[in-house]
């Protein structure tokens, strides 16, 4: 078959194989939960855009220097850095949260790299664009 034979007759189509679920499926999963596709599809996106997320490279410095990020209010800090951050069109920030910094990806809201105010000193951070202080 054609895949545009496949698009009339409601089918999608992924990759390798053909799934035959009806066209507004998702919809309609979302409605009997108690709300449309579009308040479940947005409340996602929110949950995914309000989580930080810490590179490999990143949990390797925390742990190698022993950086604590036990404390949820700092945790909380460092998104709404990184929130300022995005409002102000930034893409790779220096958010200083205490005595920490944190190189974020703020597209990706993803921890590039961390250090302590012990590792600060006599350091150069380049390819950022902003820095914001919390």
């Amino acid at each position: 078959m054609l895949i545009n034979e496949l698009k009339l007759r409601n089918l999608q189509i992924s990759t390798g194989n053909v799934n035959t679920a009806k066209a507004g499926s998702a919809e309609k999963a979302a409605q009997q939960s108690g709300g449309t596709f579009a308040e479940a599809l947005q409340s996602e996106l929110d949950a995914r855009n309000s989580a930080v997320g810490f590179s490999k490279h990143a949990m390797k410095r925390i742990e190698s220097r022993n950086i604590e990020i036990l404390d949820s209010d700092m945790l909380q800090r460092l998104n709404d850095g990184i929130e300022i951050a995005a409002e102000k069109g930034s893409n790779e920030t220096l958010v200083l949260v205490d005595r920490t910094a944190f190189v974020v990806s703020v597209k990706n809201r993803t921890v590039i790299t961390t250090m302590s105010q012990e590792d600060l000193k006599g350091n150069i951070f380049t390819n950022i664009d902003s820095t914001v202080i919390m």
